[in-house]
């Protein structure tokens, strides 16, 4: 990468960039925050940050609301149904003491960890939220774990 580039998990924005970028309310932004939707980067003093990555899953999440007509627990399902479990080489032994494997409701990164492979990650930096970047990813992400 280039010094003059930026990573695409770097945060960098403010709230109040994104909603300007987006043309959504902080408010609303807030709300995909407290519904599992994304994972807001926080400074120290609380002040949230976002990512160009971030910037694109919420682009996704609105074009799914808006477009699509698709409502947030609707999201919120089908983010649960990634298989988190395959993308980290979860045991059977760790799935089953998983509340995120057997939950249908939420995705993994809602879900508190103990004692497991994802009891002292950073979800922002796991691999399976990494994995719903895109609009098309987690269909892909499914097709890639089946092939």
């Amino acid at each position: 990468m280039k010094k003059d580039q930026i990573n695409k998990d770097t945060p960098i924005y403010t709230i109040s960039i994104v909603s300007d970028l987006l043309n959504v309310s902080v408010h609303t932004l807030r709300m995909y925050e407290r519904e599992g939707l994304i994972i807001t980067y926080k400074k120290t003093s609380g002040h949230r940050l976002y990512s160009q990555n971030d910037v694109e899953k919420i682009s996704c999440i609105r074009n799914a609301i808006k477009e699509k007509k698709v409502s947030i627990s609707a999201i919120r399902m089908m983010y649960s149904l990634l298989p988190c479990w395959k993308i980290l080489g979860c045991s059977e032994e760790e799935r089953k003491q998983c509340k995120a494997y057997n939950n249908y409701d939420n995705p993994c990164w809602t879900v508190i960890h103990y004692n497991n492979i994802c009891a002292n990650k950073d979800c922002r930096e796991c691999p399976v939220y990494a994995k719903q970047a895109s609009c098309n990813s987690i269909k892909d992400v499914i097709k890639d774990l089946t092939k």
